[in-house]
Order: structure tokens, then sequence, then C-alpha cells
């Protein structure tokens, strides 16, 4: 079983089991469970010899005492007038075991600006949260927005669980040109009840993708391999469904979760490159029609 499904059956357990203990107690082991925050840091995108600035964003701590820090990267495109991109990722891994994937978005033309959740990485914090990773999802979006003044030329990126966050954080914004959602479930008791558990309504991490999908003001695209053994590709097509029109979806044969190996990248730039274009024309469009209000 694929350690993402493994961690929500272990968590659904853990939920089923300790129904009558401390609610804390209760949630508190199901987020060990479910986000497997990790401090591994690994590499950095020196080592791709790719030019990058260090972030730290500060974002204000769930029990009010204080600040912590989000620890992100800033990666410039090659060329002057690129679209900025800010990439979410998914659970487990840190920036530095997510770096293949970032260096890929920085190959497809964006300037990318990447965040580690609280609790991963180098980011302050013990142990995430739903609530806390759409706080740090926020936090990095305004850092998005200050350094692309221009709403045409700003994207969110979200890969799995981090696909969830940015249809949340979209779904609450005006101010992106659009949303790219890649291997994204539809919601965490969804992908559980995907495997026959019918405990799923006791989760307290929920990440309701769809919901947030049929919400979008803004162009989408889902991209989704095929042979997703962690994520099944069905999910990215009820959210694409959901989601308003403009849209668009790429299933990619014989694309993993992962995608190591870069299957279907041609069709990958293809479908980018023609949704950043109508993205940017929607944009341009609305912004034009509310000016003639």
């Amino acid at each position: 079983m694929p350690r993402l499904l493994r961690s929500l059956v272990l968590a659904v357990v853990a939920v089923a089991a300790l129904a009558g203990a401390g609610c804390v107690y209760l949630e508190t082991k199901e987020r060990e469970l479910v986000f497997r925050p990790v401090r591994d840091y690994v590499r950095s995108p020196a080592d791709l010899g790719l030019a990058h600035e260090e972030l730290w964003l500060v974002v204000a701590r769930q029990d009010g005492a204080g600040d912590e820090r989000v620890h992100g990267w800033w990666l410039p495109a090659a060329r002057p007038g690129a679209p900025t991109l800010l990439y979410l990722h998914g659970v487990r891994w840190s920036l530095g075991n997510n770096l293949f994937r970032i260096a890929r978005w920085h190959d497809l033309g964006f300037n990318v600006l990447a965040v580690d959740y609280r609790g991963f990485g180098r980011s302050d914090g013990d142990l995430p949260s739903e609530q806390a990773i759409q706080a740090d999802a926020r936090a990095a979006w305004a850092e998005v927005r200050r350094r692309e003044p221009q709403k045409a030329m700003r994207f969110i990126y979200g890969h799995s669980l981090g696909a969830a966050v940015a249809l949340d954080l979209a779904a609450g914004e005006r101010d992106a040109a659009g949303v790219i959602a890649e291997a994204g479930f539809t919601s965490l008791p969804d992908m559980v009840a995907d495997r026959n558990l019918p405990v799923g309504a006791l989760l307290t991490q929920r990440f309701d993708a769809l919901d947030r999908a049929r919400s979008l003001s803004m162009p989408s695209l889902f991209i989704h391999g095929t042979a997703d053994s962690v994520v099944p590709s069905t999910m990215s097509e009820r959210l694409y469904a959901a989601a308003p029109a403009p849209k668009r979806l790429l299933l990619i044969e014989g694309g993993s979760h992962s995608n190591f190996g870069g299957t279907g990248m041609s069709e990958v730039r293809r479908a980018v490159a023609e949704f950043v274009s109508l993205a940017q024309l929607d944009a341009k469009s609305r912004s034009a029609a509310l000016s003639l209000r």
C-alpha cells in the first residue's frame, strides 16, 4: 500500500480506536499520521546550479502567542517578464526532497516561490494542521503579490495534498491568473472511502478540494498520471468536472504520482503554455470589464 494511503489508514484506525479519548490527543495523533512532517533538507537549488534566494516569511502562531517563520526559496526565471508560480508541496517531503519538481516548473519558464509549511524543513513549528498550512499558503501568496504586481502574471500550483491547498487558496482569491492542481484528491475522507473504510467522517483534517473547486473564479488546470497508485486519476476528473469554465484537464498516460521520470513532459509543457495564455487572456478580459463599470 502506498505511503500516503497507509498513513490515512493508520489515521483512521487511530481515530476509531481513540474515539473515546480526549479530542486534543485524538487530533494530534491524526495530524502526525496524515502529515508526517520531515526536517530532512537534502538539497538546495544551488546543487542544480540554479540561482535562488532564501526567504523567511512571518506568520502568527495558531495559539496567538507570537509569530513563527516559514522558510522558502525564490527562483527567478532565466528570462525577464516571466510569470510567477507559487509552489505548494504535499505531505512527508520538504523543499529539498521536492527540488526535482520545483526545478521542473522553473524549467517551464516560471519564477518560482516555494515554501515549506510549518513543521517541515527549516520552517518553525512542530506539527502541521490544515488551518496552519492554509495560513502558510496565504503568507506565501502575499509574498508573490509583493514581488509580482500584475495579476495576469501570478499562478498558484500544488501537488498532491498541495493541490488541495492550492485550490483552497485560489477559491478565496481574486488576484491570480490561474490555478494548477497536479495529482490532487477530492478530499481526505474520499481517499479513505476509496479504500472502503467507513470512518472518514471522523477525520478532522479534511482538505475538501472538491468543494473549493466548485468555488473557483479563475481558470484552472488539472494534471494527473493515469498510473498514479497513490491518488486515483478519477479524482482529478471529478475536480475538473466541478470547476467552472474556463478549465483544462491533462491526463498523462502512464504517469505516476511523483512522476520522477518526467513521463509526458512534452504534453505538460504544451498544456501549461496553452493554459498560461488562456489564463492571462481571461485575467486581462476581466480587468477590462471591471474598468468599464
